[in-house]
């Protein structure tokens, strides 16, 4: 495309909103094409020299109460979004969901701004339901996707940081029965509680030859930290355990085997990394959506599933027993999981971003606010 053009990504404040828009961000600037990013407080920390706007943002809890404060949130997001938008005369707009994309969005719909939304998901994310029938495009992680409108999707993949992708040109070699074994447990960017009860328990109920062999990095929420290193210093474990990983490629890279969430960019980075995972997919998730991701990198060969309601460390020791016992088993599942990736996603959604300059912007403005109030 000739013309450059200004493109404001509009993401969530998490990782699994905010590395794709990062990811396809880096390929649109290659372009040549101006890029700022609009998220909330949590998303600055993931900006990864992308220049960034602050937009106010909330979601609708429960009750009328709760509903209307979520809406003040978004109208007054929305309020300093279309500032924005005219003062940096976005030519395109694109939504990567959670709550604190709406705002953007909403303020691109009335300005008639051309739009495109991507969903992370094998589930159509509740912000980006609300937004679906009123974009100019949808950009899909997966061929099947739950809850997405006909005619207006197309099929990118999940883009995934460069760093990331950089990891499945080495090979993956497994541990022999000798050798030093790195696990690699996190629960997406906000830390998942269970895996701080059951997983350091599940270590120390492994065959002593192979937990003597492992070393654990595990992230864990702030206010889990010190109980989880004093079960494993309880144990006698070998143990790294931190909130947050800056470095979490070069973490990836090193691992032997990866205990995590489902999240979309969770699967989509162990795909492209080509590391072989045990995932146990949030319960609570909306629409279950954890489960459906997991279950395509399961399908490929990549993965083991454990439902959330069956992780006990029992159950946990007994899997992470029998897939570190298969050393061919581990190099088969890495390399099923880089089959399943789609390396090209990033260029690929950059390419439907660029198509939608070029189309006549869809604008229901009229009916936005009323649908996300209902």
């Amino acid at each position: 495309m000739s013309k450059p053009l200004t493109i404001v990504l509009a993401a969530g404040g998490t990782g699994g909103h905010m590395f794709p828009a990062i990811a396809v961000g880096d390929a649109l600037t290659a372009r040549g094409h101006t890029v700022i990013a609009a998220t909330d407080g949590r998303g600055q920390r993931f900006g990864a020299g992308i220049e960034t706007e602050n937009v106010t943002a909330g979601g609708i809890g429960g009750g009328v109460v709760g509903k209307i404060k979520g809406l003040c949130k978004i109208g007054l997001g929305a309020g300093q979004a279309m500032l924005m938008l005219r003062r940096r005369k976005a030519d395109v707009v694109v939504g990567f969901g959670g709550y604190p994309s709406l705002p953007t969005m909403l303020a691109a719909l009335l300005l008639r701004k051309r739009t495109v939304i991507h969903d992370q998901n094998a589930v159509l994310g509740r912000a980006n339901r609300l937004l679906a029938g009123r974009v100019n495009r949808i950009a899909t992680s997966f061929r099947d996707v739950k809850g997405v409108p006909e005619g207006i999707a197309v099929l990118t993949g999940n883009p995934v940081r460069s760093d990331i992708v950089a990891i499945s040109t080495e090979t993956y070699t497994a541990p022999d029965q000798s050798d030093a074994i790195n696990l690699l447990v996190f629960g997406g960017s906000q830390g998942a509680r269970i895996f701080s009860d059951v997983i350091p328990a599940s270590i120390a109920a492994l065959p002593d030859g192979l937990r003597q062999r492992a070393g654990i990095v595990q992230q864990a929420r702030p206010e889990d930290m010190d109980r989880v290193q004093a079960a494993y210093d309880e144990a006698d474990q070998q143990a790294e355990i931190a909130s947050f990983f800056d470095d979490m490629p070069d973490r990836m890279r090193n691992a032997h085997l990866v205990i995590a969430r489902s999240g979309a960019s969770t699967v989509a980075e162990l795909a492209a990394a080509g590391r072989p995972a045990i995932l146990i997919p949030y319960a609570a998730a909306l629409d279950d959506h954890q489960t459906a991701n997991a279950a395509a990198l399961v399908a490929a060969g990549g993965a083991w599933l454990l439902p959330e309601e069956n992780m006990t460390a029992e159950t946990m020791a007994a899997l992470i027993t029998e897939v570190l016992s298969a050393p061919k088993g581990l190099e088969s599942a890495a390399g099923s999981a880089r089959s399943a990736a789609r390396a090209d996603a990033a260029e690929a959604l950059a390419d439907v971003i660029e198509a939608a300059a070029l189309q006549s912007s869809r604008n229901a403005a009229s009916q936005t606010l009323g649908g996300i109030a209902a």
